[in-house]
């Protein structure tokens, strides 16, 4: 097995912080023998702690040259047809939608430099995706082949008014009454 190009492993700040979320929930929760209302407070933190603590326990994710690793689930580049990023930097949280048409949240619990570098690596392996709407080549601005070029559409040139819209009425009903008297020239039939 070949090693991986970029190793993303939780940050240590999540596992500190539900230590010390579950500290206070210890804390709140002997309040509480005393105190009944500090239950609610317990609670909270019980929820939170146990959250931040599934957010530190979360798999590594490799990148490597030909597959995406997510723990022990191993996804093809060339499966990945959708990058969609979220509001979330950090935490990164990425819609990744698959050629079968799942979707899949990718949730990476980094700082903001790795979680950056996870996104920088997951657009540019990705080829055959849409990163947030935009096709890859578009998206790092290389050229499409001469096939995919259309040409470039021929406009029409400028029309400037010459006249006012008086004057061209004007000029409209004197060419229809010379056109009604059957010669538009009357000087050079005379001059004949």
């Amino acid at each position: 097995m070949s090693c991986p190009v970029a190793r993303y492993t939780p940050s240590r700040r999540y596992l500190l912080l539900a230590l010390i979320t579950l500290g206070g929930t210890s804390l709140s929760g002997y309040i509480a023998l005393r105190w009944p209302p500090a239950w609610v407070l317990a609670g909270f933190l019980a929820i939170l702690g146990g959250l931040v603590l599934l957010l530190a326990l979360r798999p590594a994710i490799e990148i490597y040259e030909t597959h995406l690793a997510v723990g022990h689930a191993a996804i093809p580049w060339s499966e990945i047809r959708r990058i969609d990023q979220t509001g979330w930097n950090a935490p990164l949280a990425v819609y990744l939608t698959l050629a079968d048409e799942s979707r899949m949240l990718l949730l990476h619990p980094g700082d903001l430099d790795s979680s950056t570098g996870l996104l920088r690596h997951l657009r540019r392996y990705s080829r055959q995706a849409l990163l947030d709407g935009i096709p890859y080549r578009q998206f790092w601005g290389e050229s499409l082949p001469p096939a995919q070029i259309a040409p470039p559409k021929q406009l029409p040139p400028p029309r400037y008014p010459l006249l006012r819209p008086e004057d061209e009425d004007e000029v409209e009903r004197m060419f229809q009454q010379l056109k009604a008297a059957g010669r538009i020239d009357q000087r050079g039939s005379d001059e004949n």
